[in-house]
């Protein structure tokens, strides 16, 4: 009898313990995201940038994808080595002009892909050799290429001499070509031959449709103007909007079938590399963590990082104005990081509405590729972004006279 009282109290202590577990891990679990999707725009496969500074040509030939796949249900895959042999070239002959004083980097931005195409037309994948493949590599490795072009690049635009020779431009070219192939003149596609262009013309899709949209208070709103930021070389303009209407212009987008071609910050904690995008309000937050402002401060970077991210969905979030946007771009704190394509909206379990993002880092994160945003944070960290005019609600149409 005493020994089964003696099980029967070790059964009890058995259960009792796994109770207390199962109710600290459902604790732990509230927290994290259950996603349920409101709208899905469908889009081609996840890519991967993997060692290169392409973002801006993978998130946007992504979303031209989508706009094809709309207007003619055809699935394409658009090469981005294409758009950076012609951009870095056209980008150097820049910094020639310019003596150096324009910096040259791997960075761009959407309006350098519009222009590629308008300018060159594009190919599909197969028509270059693949990323990477002509280092060996099987994914795209700008380390060497960029340690080699650059240098390339200063010398030539930093020469002393009173008159420098063409010479530089059939070497630059020689470079670009070694490390990402040669553009191609023509092509066989499904048994047809193209050109760049012609190839271009037979997709199905206007590139004078497209616009850049921004919101910022240092230029007049339904104005244009060239965003201030390096990768905005080509001075491409965008147009200027309030905050609101910055968002109603996504979701109007969403609503109608239409996609977006995103460039924003990402360097801030709250986009995480579990594949969250969260407007962290780290003065709200650090009561949730069981951290009062003195024990806050003396955290290491990585010990905040980790608390906030413990909250997932139920972090507090900062309520973005017109005035966080351009004190954030003023004081640097809204960089220029990262281009990807918003292509639904989805929503967690406590209700609060995320973008879905797609991200060209191949299937990484919680989400195989896909990132969750929310719309605060798309709110405050948008630098600009492409869209199709037709996406935009007639009434700012109206405003920006288009």
């Amino acid at each position: 009898m005493k020994k089964l009282l003696t099980m029967a109290l070790f059964a009890i202590m058995a259960i009792g313990a796994q109770a207390q577990e199962a109710e600290k891990k459902d604790s732990v679990d509230n927290n994290k995201p259950v996603f349920t999707t409101i709208k899905e725009l469908p889009i081609t496969s996840i890519k991967d940038q993997n060692r290169s500074g392409t973002c801006w040509a993978f998130s946007t030939l992504s979303f031209f994808e989508s706009e094809i796949l709309k207007a003619t249900g055809k699935s394409y895959d658009l090469c981005e080595m294409f758009i950076a042999n012609h951009d870095y070239m056209e980008r150097a002959e820049l910094t020639v002009r310019m003596h150096g004083d324009s910096q040259f980097a791997q960075g761009g931005s959407a309006g350098d892909v519009l222009i590629i195409m308008k300018e060159h037309g594009i190919c599909p994948e197969d028509a270059m050799p693949l990323p990477g493949t002509m280092q060996g590599d099987s994914l795209a490795n700008f380390n060497e290429f960029f340690s080699v072009m650059e240098p390339f690049v200063d010398a030539v635009a930093k020469n002393k001499a009173k008159k420098i020779s063409n010479q530089w431009k059939p070497a630059l070219q020689g470079i670009i070509d070694a490390y990402l192939g040669k553009v191609p003149e023509t092509f066989t596609y499904e048994g047809k031959s193209y050109t760049p262009k012609t190839f271009m013309a037979s997709l199905g899709i206007n590139l004078d449709d497209y616009v850049s949209i921004t919101s910022y208070t240092h230029h007049p709103f339904y104005t244009k103007f060239a965003v201030e930021v390096q990768d905005n070389w080509r001075w491409d303009q965008s147009y200027n909007v309030p905050m609101d209407e910055m968002m109603r212009i996504i979701d109007n987008a969403l609503d109608n079938g239409y996609t977006i071609a995103w460039g924003g910050d990402v360097s801030e904690d709250g986009f995480t590399r579990k594949g969250l995008g969260i407007l962290y309000d780290t003065k709200k937050a650090q009561s949730l963590t069981g951290s009062d402002a003195a024990h806050w401060l003396k955290l290491k970077a990585t010990e905040k990082k980790e608390k906030l991210d413990s909250l997932g969905v139920n972090a507090p979030e900062i309520v973005p104005t017109q005035q966080f946007r351009q004190e954030g771009f003023d004081n640097w704190e809204l960089t220029d990081d990262h281009g990807m394509h918003i292509y639904g909206l989805a929503k967690d379990q406590n209700g609060k509405e995320y973008y879905m993002v797609k991200n060209s880092w191949g299937e990484y994160g919680d989400y195989k590729g896909t990132w969750y945003m929310t719309k605060a944070f798309v709110a405050g960290k948008t630098m600009d972004f492409l869209i199709n005019k037709n996406a935009i609600p007639k009434d700012i149409r109206k405003k920006l006279g288009i």
